[in-house]
């Protein structure tokens, strides 16, 4: 096949040429950033907690009328021991928040008492000598909080807690040489020592400007001890979750009844949190899979309407050329080829312009760089649908009688 009469022909349909080549690459310049975005997206909802999800449930318990902190703390550990006593509970813990919460406690940390600036953010759990225990989180150096560490704590009282747990990620943050245990840092200006690192343990936010800290986290030995109550995070035994969910509401109601457990968002399984959590982030792949079939199709729709258009000017050409010998594999091949040089040029001038969105989309929105593989997936991608557009058109040409020829414009 020829290109040089192709190109000869497409000069002649300027403005068919034109606005099929730019169609193409606004498609390609959206798309593979829609697929960039989609796939980020996807890998930030399977981010991993560092919890045992599966059999983990969170009750948000209030007190009806006001308590001391004495009280409150009474009531806790009352409810605590009867949620243990439960024979489908494996363990349970007090705390302000939980990971995936969407909001809560956070803090910076120094190194130094008269830092001005924060070493590094954390988010700030709550918890008792059973919370590593309840959460399934793994201890991967130093030690548990122990019984006589752990104190009740009013909302109005500083936080200046003696001993502190840290993830690893915290850890090496604050001291890149990997000796962070024994080592003393300064929580809400108060010198607190590091006795124990978990693994990995998720902020309560997942926004993505929260990226950076999102395992970076603090334990601190403190029940939240006040009136309005606190979250109960509950490990069933395993395969006993529902079971769990359903007799733990009854055992606190039963023992004191002046309580508040919503329905709608006073008992959460972990799946339900995490669901909630990445809403947005699920309905946002979805938009961005949308967008990116409707301009499929629309490009697709430009391309076949194009090329019909085309077919129907041509009728007599073709039918000239079928008589001077050539084959329907021959007009197959110069639709499918003229076709496939509009793609390219679209393609290339997309590929610019996908990469000038990139990095619009990294300055506006500190988002990651484009890449390359999605760029280079993108394209194959629209002139595989280029071509496949094409075909239909194409082959109606290829069975353009010779007899065309002879017939009048």
């Amino acid at each position: 096949m020829q290109i040089k009469p192709i190109l000869s022909a497409l000069r002649q349909h300027k403005a068919g040429t034109l606005l099929i080549a730019m169609q193409i690459a606004l498609t390609l310049a959206i798309v593979c950033n829609a697929l960039f975005i989609i796939q980020q997206r996807l890998a930030h909802l399977s981010e991993p907690t560092g919890i045992d999800e599966p059999d983990i449930f969170v009750v948000q318990n209030e007190w009806v009328g006001k308590l001391s902190t004495s009280q409150a703390d009474a009531r806790m550990q009352e409810d605590l021991r009867a949620i243990r006593q439960l024979a489908s509970v494996q363990d349970v813990t007090p705390s302000n928040s939980y990971p995936l919460r969407g909001s809560g406690w956070d803090d910076g940390i120094r190194l130094k008492p008269d830092q001005l600036q924060d070493t590094s953010g954390s988010t700030v759990y709550f918890g008792d000598e059973h919370f590593i225990d309840t959460l399934g989180v793994k201890l991967v150096a130093g030690r548990n909080f122990r019984p006589e560490e752990v104190a009740p704590m009013d909302m109005r009282y500083s936080l200046s807690p003696p001993v502190v747990i840290v993830t690893r990620a915290l850890a090496d943050k604050l001291f890149p040489a990997g000796d962070a245990l024994g080592k003393t840092i300064y929580l809400a200006g108060s010198p607190t020592a590091i006795v124990g690192i978990i693994d990995q343990l998720q902020a309560q936010s997942v926004e993505r400007w929260a990226a950076a800290f999102a395992h970076r986290s603090v334990i601190v030995p403190r029940r939240l001890a006040v009136s309005l109550g606190a979250y109960y995070i509950v490990r069933a035994r395993p395969g006993q979750l529902d079971a769990a969910m359903r007799e733990t509401p009854r055992a606190l109601f039963a023992i004191n009844p002046r309580r508040v457990i919503s329905d709608k968002d006073g008992l959460l399984s972990f799946a339900q949190v995490r669901d909630r959590a990445y809403e947005r982030d699920r309905g946002m792949a979805i938009l961005m899979g949308l967008i990116c079939v409707v301009l499929l199709a629309i490009t697709a729709a430009g391309i076949v309407g194009l090329t019909s258009f085309w077919v129907g000017q041509r009728r007599k050409q073709i039918g000239v050329r079928r008589a001077l010998g050539a084959t329907r594999r021959d007009i197959l091949g110069y639709f499918l080829t003229e076709n496939l040089l509009i793609s390219c040029g679209g393609a290339l001038l997309g590929v610019l312009l996908a990469v000038a969105v990139n990095l619009w989309l990294v300055v506006r929105f500190e988002m990651n760089r484009l890449s390359l593989a999605y760029v280079l997936a993108g394209v194959v991608l629209l002139l595989l649908l280029g071509q496949g557009a094409v075909l239909a058109p194409a082959l109606r040409a290829s069975r353009v009688p010779p007899v065309e020829a002879t017939r009048s414009v």
